[in-house]
């Protein structure tokens, strides 16, 4: 079928590609020109502007949006909704708070748009491995991308969730255990390297991919950091950023009156790897390099 994609970084360039590769044509758009033209080498056909890229398509249309959350998003969206009509499909991709979410939706089906919120796991190695795709919206929208879904996801990897909102809501969830069992990884990994064993740390990562009860895709990332960058993780500084997925998480469950122990720890030791610089916040921020392609900074520039 035929999409418009709004966002060609990280993950929306390369959501761009797997849909080409599943023989869908996509019409791209970027602020930046260059990602268009990239996009478009890669054959895609390019917009200059949202304008066009409405234009272009055919009705009734299908949008996907892979912009930064917040103002970003809003802007996107807000800019897009006089430009669609009756009965098209608009898409958010990226990280937006559930409850935005859900008034994107609200604003879009007084327009007669039927909004979809996509909540996308899979980083850097969404392209090659696919995408986890949650979402949440009107079920025959859902239905009329479900050939996008299948391009897009691994088997198995893509589900409805629930009406608008819940996708996001479902990601937000996602991100605030990622958050937690990279903590994990990380507290337990500075104790192995502050022993008295002189133990090699790429040795235990990759035994532990071997029959233990903590095998996991994240270890598997952090044997490739190691190999990459040394065990010491030298040249990454430890300092984390977080999305906001952690915090939206952590203020819902007081709303709800929720224990969250484990996640509120990790995302108060985000803040503190910004005044500090432990090891589990330099294998954090590499293992958040590995899968997301999320940028570290080099030591010495904190």
């Amino acid at each position: 079928m035929q999409i418009g994609m709004i966002g060609l970084g990280r993950m929306g360039g390369n959501m761009v590609r797997r849909l080409l590769d599943a023989g869908h044509e996509v019409v791209a758009y970027d602020l930046d020109a260059a990602q268009v033209r990239e996009a478009a080498a890669a054959g895609a056909k390019p917009a200059e502007s949202l304008d066009r890229l409405v234009g272009t398509l055919a009705a009734p249309r299908a949008v996907w949006v892979m912009v930064p959350h917040g103002d970003p998003t809003r802007r996107t969206i807000d800019a897009l909704l006089p430009l669609l009509e009756e009965n098209d499909i608009l898409v958010d991709g990226g990280n937006s708070r559930y409850l935005d979410s859900i008034e994107a939706g609200e604003r879009a089906a007084a327009r007669g748009v039927h909004f979809l919120d996509a909540g996308v796991s899979g980083g850097v190695w969404g392209l090659a491995e696919g995408y986890c795709i949650m979402v949440g919206g009107p079920g025959p929208a859902v239905d009329r991308l479900s050939s996008i879904w299948e391009a897009l996801a691994p088997p198995d990897g893509f589900a409805h969730v629930g009406p608008g909102g819940a996708g996001h809501f479902v990601k937000m969830v996602h991100n605030a255990i990622e958050y937690g069992m990279l903590e994990a990884v990380g507290e337990g990994f500075a104790c192995l390297q502050r022993s008295d064993f002189d133990l090699d740390l790429t040795q235990v990562a990759d035994l532990w991919q071997h029959g233990s009860v903590i095998r996991s895709w994240l270890i598997e990332l952090l044997v490739r950091a190691f190999r990459e960058e040394g065990q010491g993780l030298e040249r990454i500084a430890g300092y984390i950023d977080d999305s906001g997925t952690g915090r939206w998480t952590i203020e819902y469950a007081v709303e709800k009156g929720l224990p969250l122990p484990a996640i509120t720890d990790a995302v108060y030791a985000r803040f503190a790897s910004r005044a500090e610089d432990p090891f589990a916040a330099r294998v954090i921020a590499a293992l958040r390099n590995q899968f997301g392609g999320h940028a570290v900074r080099s030591e010495g520039d904190t």
